[in-house]
């Protein structure tokens, strides 16, 4: 079902409402930015890319998490959800060296939600970037 724009939503038969969010670069595989199921947004691990689809490979970590954010901010309102609706927040990082510049960040960008988290240093991250980040949240009602 096209909703208008570039947003694209559907549902399946068990109800899962599937949303490829306006103002984000498609999917880069075979799955949806975000689904909705059971009154919880779940979103997929979101990379540093731009909406026209650039991967800020080259750009600092700072750069790259104020990207990540701002997509992860994009799937919660395109699924009626928002950063206060957050329950979980998982965060992958290159190097546990960075998980203090993504928290100075991270907090300025959560505000008053404090939903669950864990930062995960992986090594490597596909294409070369630095930052990855999912999560869930509460479907407004």
């Amino acid at each position: 079902m096209n909703l208008g724009g570039d947003f694209m939503a559907g549902e399946d038969s068990r109800g899962v409402k599937t949303i490829s969010p306006p103002g984000m670069a498609p999917p880069g595989g075979h799955y949806s930015h975000v689904a909705v199921a059971n009154g919880l947004v779940f979103i997929s691990g979101l990379l540093p890319v731009t909406p026209d689809g650039r991967r800020l490979v080259d750009a600092s970590f700072e750069e790259q998490v104020d990207q990540v954010l701002a997509n992860l901010k994009t799937a919660l309102h395109a699924a009626g959800s928002g950063i206060d609706q957050l329950v979980q927040v998982r965060v992958y990082v290159d190097s546990i060296d960075n998980w203090p510049a993504f928290n100075t960040i991270y907090a300025a960008w959560a505000g008053n939600a404090r939903p669950a988290r864990a930062v995960v240093p992986t090594g490597p991250l596909h294409f070369g970037l630095k930052v990855e980040i999912e999560g869930v949240a509460l479907a407004d009602a």
